[in-house]
């Protein structure tokens, strides 16, 4: 079978094209062919740019070969153990490796796709749409441990992969939602549900909170292109503050030092954190596609020897919702 390998840290040239052995599922996995999968943030390791990151995925060149977590396909066979799943079945979560034309992925790393998406949009939904479910959790202020109707919640980068997933989520919640974004994609942003969209180029939402009422009872900020003290001019008194995005990991590692110590000086919560993938929130993402509350943004689509152009692309922070890889007939539901 074909699959993206890469065995040597550089630019997006390291990515090959390459003929390797087809997986055999293992007792508790399923074989998948993949009809789609989607690109992350997270398959930019092969940058190898941190020495931090190099200490988990190997020093001098990538201990797994094999790119790719967002999935979606079609069950191809099961394992003996397996007792959700059956051959032919439609489905969608993570793996490893998923750019390639086959993958395997644990029974619990998966859910049914649903009927009304297509492969390309279930394959978009894993570690984007779990992150932004679960980051307008961790910033509840009610007893459920999830924001409440009528909060008032503003998603920073609310174009990208996790800010389109963040606004529906946050919609579907009974929120009132406002997003940050470029001109570009204000339109965008409001078709999906945010109530009020800042042009980031042209105002800046940390400064526009003058009153209580145009406060937040919280904010996601999925690019991390403001300050903790920024953000807190614009939380309400005892509004939260979740941050699950930063322009790079030094970024990202400075917010999570700073949140908690900033948290006991003042009445307001800062968090940084990282989504944890499960089954539980996948189900939860496939019942807001089925019903119509989600519904997946794309931005572009490429085919598996494109996953390079597809990387380049993502790299220059400008996606409009996801990026997609395709594979066959993706696109039919």
């Amino acid at each position: 079978m074909k699959a993206i390998v890469y065995r040597n840290y550089g630019s997006p040239d390291v990515l090959r094209l390459e003929e390797i052995e087809k997986p055999t599922a293992g007792d508790d996995e399923i074989l998948i062919k993949v009809r789609a999968a989607a690109v992350n943030p997270l398959d930019l390791l092969f940058r190898g740019t941190s020495y931090m990151v190099r200490m988990i995925t190997g020093l001098r060149k990538p201990k797994d070969t094999r790119l790719g977590v967002d999935v979606a396909g079609q069950v191809e066979a099961v394992g003996r153990n397996v007792t959700q799943f059956k051959p032919g079945d439609a489905v969608f979560g993570t793996c490893k490796g998923a750019f390639a034309e086959y993958v395997c992925a644990s029974e619990s790393a998966v859910v049914v796709k649903p009927d009304n998406v297509t492969f390309e949009q279930a394959a978009s939904v894993p570690i984007a749409a779990l992150t932004a479910l679960q980051g307008l959790r961790l910033g509840g202020l009610g007893d459920k441990g999830h924001i409440q109707p009528g909060h008032k919640v503003l998603i920073n980068g609310a174009s990208g992969g996790v800010g389109t997933f963040a606004v529906q989520i946050a919609k579907s919640f009974g929120a009132d939602v406002t997003g940050a974004c470029s001109k570009r994609n204000v339109d965008m942003v409001r078709s999906i549900g945010a109530k009020q969209v800042f042009d980031y180029t042209r105002e800046d939402f940390t400064k526009s909170g003058q009153s209580y009422d145009q406060r937040y009872d919280l904010i996601l900020d999925c690019v991390g292109n403001h300050s903790l003290l920024a953000h807190r001019r614009a939380l309400n008194p005892n509004g939260v503050c979740v941050v699950a995005g930063a322009k790079g990991l030094w970024d990202f590692l400075t917010h999570a030092l700073a949140a908690p110590v900033l948290s006991r000086l003042v009445s307001q919560k800062f968090v940084t954190f990282i989504a944890k993938l499960n089954k539980k929130d996948l189900t939860i993402m496939r019942e807001l596609m089925a019903d119509g509350k989600v519904t997946p943004v794309i931005d572009r689509r490429y085919s598996l020897s494109e996953v390079p152009e597809a990387m380049r692309y993502l790299e220059t922070r400008h996606a409009r919702g996801k990026v997609v890889i395709t594979l066959d007939d993706a696109n039919q539901t």
